[in-house]
């Protein structure tokens, strides 16, 4: 597979787990969160709201994998956007200590695949600009070009 082709393949994929955890959070509420208990009505509120938005966030990702081609700077924005998440659970590991266990691989998620799509961000881009060579069809005998010297 081609990177343009990894780049679209985990765009879409990062789009569709975005919009089915921020679904699947704003039904469920703090419900939704290992490890958490009843938190009452105002982080419940916030869980759902914040889903919301993060529901929106996938939904960005699957906007920019069905551009052609890919732009690159919004891979980069969505991109920069998730790893400040994963900074973000850093500093609460560091002030509060270690979260439920799932939580720990989301962590590594958020860290090691923004710099995944730092590095396919352009492929897409540069696929487009970049003509492929495209073989005549079977069959097809091509001319010369008619001599501009004479």
């Amino acid at each position: 597979m081609t990177k343009a082709g990894w780049l679209k393949g985990l765009s879409l994929l990062m789009g569709y787990a975005c919009v089915a955890i921020g679904l699947f959070h704003v039904v469920l509420g703090v419900a939704s969160v290992p490890g958490a208990e009843s938190a009452g009505a105002t982080v419940d509120s916030r869980e759902r709201f914040y889903n919301a938005i993060f529901l929106g966030f996938g939904l960005a990702w699957i906007w920019v994998a069905r551009q052609s081609p890919i732009p690159a700077s919004m891979v980069r924005w969505l991109s920069a956007v998730f790893l400040l998440g994963g900074v973000g659970r850093l500093f609460s590991i560091a002030v509060h200590g270690m979260p439920h266990w799932w939580q720990l691989p989301l962590t590594a998620l958020e860290l090691v695949l923004p710099p995944v799509y730092f590095w396919l961000a352009t492929a897409d881009e540069r696929a487009k600009r970049t003509p492929a060579a495209t073989p005549e069809p079977a069959g097809v005998a091509t001319r010369p070009a008619p001599r501009q010297d004479r």
